[in-house]
């Protein structure tokens, strides 16, 4: 049977056609939206990821869809404004990956209490017809019954807001297959080792590499889009050696604690640490996301590691507000990512005032480059890129659609019944596997609510190629049970090896590498 996401087939397309309208450089968030705007538009269009979708920032997020309440307290009106409104065409866009969550600002002073009481009345207010819910003033006694292992010590009250909360890596690898059905080519495991350049000097395609096999190919293109996130100035300087840094690396660490630290449905926001950074502890997949920092880094990579005064700040803060001591042995998993932020003026600019809006940058040569945002606004980046494009005379003038334009698995039933949820559409899919080959419902791990179809699934219709690209970004287990996505590396190996005509060479090397990658998720 023909399968549209098989690497065969994605492969065979790159032989044939050496000619493409436009290139993008990066599979994390940003660049699969500027394939998909791109390809949507008609355009013929080639991802490539050196190797694999949302492998980097896009799956290390605090998995929040939000305008960004302390933005609005920093005054940048325009930002918010925008990323509300690109929150709400998520949920239209993504329903079974993006929905609805509470946060409950426990408020300790009277004045607190106003003071964010009347802030969240200019979020929702900002939020327009694509608001998530409104915010509300409320008790001392409802903060305590919802939220029971927060300390009621000085408790004045709360105030409950709406923002988004999704699965970030299961939404990357849904609009890589969004792509492909768009007639786009996506490839992950290939590296771009050199931009190609005509006798003017301007940029007319790239070189790149099969990971997996070391073919090389020459690709001419139209366009050319640097969509590479912390890896920007590597990409500027193979355009050009003596190109300025564009980035600074700020590192964001992230904590997974077991569901009894935060029973319930809503979220924290604690919006003043003793740093003056914002910490969340959010419900994700049955456990609690606690985090994030912002450390500026020098340097960055595809692992980065948390540092150990991260993991404390983070601890000694969520400490301060719950009953339930937390300690580093309660820690299920620890995920650091880095932020592509504009790189600082000079040394006294802080990490939390250098703008998140996003910067698209136009090189002599003409590559086109694409910088920071975040999550929330990749749509609109990727309309804002090709617009640009269009704008040099690149492409055709063709509209954007995506405005309304689905997501792979998009259902407009969302029923939460089990963890399957998040496949959406898909979903029929995999339970009709089950039925098939009833072995493939047993569990990967007795800790853990997954299952080995979902492996299988992974393997055969999006695009993994690794352990690492099943445990970490398909089926989420590195993020939630470090350890437990250890023990079941040896079984996902060998269902990967059966599936791609591995040998057990290759599959040791799988265990092996993948247990390198996990040590830095586990205290």
């Amino acid at each position: 049977m023909f399968n549209l996401f098989s690497r065969e087939t994605l492969v065979n397309q790159l032989k044939e056609n050496t000619d493409w309208d436009v290139i993008v450089i990066g599979g994390g968030g940003t660049g699969l939206g500027v394939a998909l705007d791109s390809a949507s538009r008609g355009f013929k269009t080639l991802l490539l990821e050196q190797v694999d979708f949302a492998k980097g920032t896009s799956s290390r997020s605090t998995k929040l869809v939000h305008g960004g309440v302390r933005y609005l307290a920093q005054g940048n009106i325009d930002l918010v404004k925008e990323a509300l409104y690109e929150r709400g065409l998520m949920l239209k866009n993504a329903p079974h990956l993006v929905g609805d969550q509470s946060f409950i600002i426990p408020n300790y002073s009277w004045w607190d209490n106003f003071f964010y009481t009347i802030g969240l009345k200019v979020y929702d207010f900002l939020s327009g017809k694509l608001s998530f819910g409104r915010s509300s003033r409320i008790s001392k006694d409802e903060t305590k019954s919802r939220l029971k292992t927060l300390k009621k010590g000085q408790l004045k009250g709360g105030v409950v807001y709406h923002d988004g909360q999704f699965d970030d890596s299961r939404l990357a690898i849904n609009l890589a297959q969004t792509c492909i059905e768009h007639g786009a080519t996506v490839l992950n495991h290939f590296k771009v080792t050199h931009l190609l350049k005509n006798n003017t000097g301007k940029i007319c395609g790239v070189q790149t590499v099969d990971s997996e096999t070391e073919a090389t190919y020459t690709l001419n293109s139209r366009a050319v889009i640097n969509a590479t996130g912390v890896f920007t100035d590597d990409v500027l300087k193979m355009d050009n050696a003596q190109a300025k840094n564009k980035i600074r690396p700020s590192q964001g660490v992230h904590v997974v604690l077991d569901k009894s630290f935060l029973p319930g449905n809503d979220a924290i926001m604690i919006p003043k640490t003793k740093d003056g950074r914002v910490l969340f502890l959010v419900p994700w997949h049955n456990r609690v996301v606690v985090g994030t920092t912002d450390t500026l880094m020098e340097s960055h990579s595809l692992e980065p590691k948390a540092l150990s005064q991260e993991i404390d700040f983070i601890l000694e803060t969520a400490n301060a507000y719950l009953t339930k001591p937390v300690g580093k042995q309660d820690v299920l998993s620890v995920f650091a990512g880095l932020r592509p932020l504009a790189a600082p003026k000079d040394n006294s600019e802080k990490t939390k005032e250098i703008s998140r809006s996003h910067k698209i940058i136009k090189s002599k040569s003409g590559l086109i480059t694409i910088t920071g945002g975040k999550w929330t606004t990749y749509r609109r980046m990727a309309q804002d890129t090709i617009n640009r494009v269009i704008k040099l005379g690149k492409l055709p003038n063709v509209k954007c659609i995506t405005k309304t334009l689905l997501i792979h698995g998009a259902d407009g039933a969302v029923h939460k019944s089990n963890h399957l949820y998040v496949y959406g559409s898909d979903k029929k899919h995999i339970i009709a596997l089950i039925e098939k080959s009833p072995e493939l419902g047993e569990k990967l791990h007795e800790r853990l609510e997954f299952t080995k179809v979902e492996v299988v699934w992974a393997i055969r219709n999006e695009m993994a190629r690794t352990v690492d690209d099943v445990l970490a970004r398909r089926v989420r287990v590195l993020f939630l049970d470090a350890k437990a996505a250890v023990e079941i590396a040896p079984l996902v190996a060998s269902i990967l090896a059966k599936e791609l005509g591995r040998n057990k060479g290759w599959e040791k090397e799988q265990i092996a590498s993948f247990t390198k990658i996990a040590s830095h998720y586990i205290l």
